[in-house]
């Protein structure tokens, strides 16, 4: 840890900070994934971004990677406990910005 945290909010906000993280919870919180799934479900999101995140996710233990030794290699990525933990505490943030969205996409709208 790089510094004390001041309340469990910014332990949590730590753990997902960025626009993708989120996404990716969200991505594999239902079934595991693959690289090119996960590149498809968030357009947007570069190579060299998604192999980052799932790097320090895994590290952050939100994510497990597993690699399939076959005739053609594979791996997928899911999410471990702790991963399924924090997805579902989430859950609540998501249904307000459902709830919010068109609210949100109106006071954010450029003038």
């Amino acid at each position: 840890m790089s510094r004390p945290y001041v309340c469990g909010l910014d332990a949590a906000v730590d753990m997902i900070g960025g626009k993708w993280k989120v996404l990716l919870l969200w991505a594999m919180h239902d079934q595991p994934r693959r690289f090119g799934e996960l590149r498809r479900l968030l357009p947007g999101i570069s190579e060299k971004v998604l192999t980052q995140h799932l790097r320090e996710m895994a590290a952050d233990q939100i994510v497990r990677r597993e690699a399939f030794d076959e005739t053609v290699p594979r791996v997928e990525y899911s999410l471990s406990e702790f991963g399924l933990s924090l997805h579902e505490a989430l859950r609540p943030l998501g249904a307000w910005g459902t709830q919010h969205m068109d609210r949100i996409a109106e006071v954010r709208a450029p003038a």
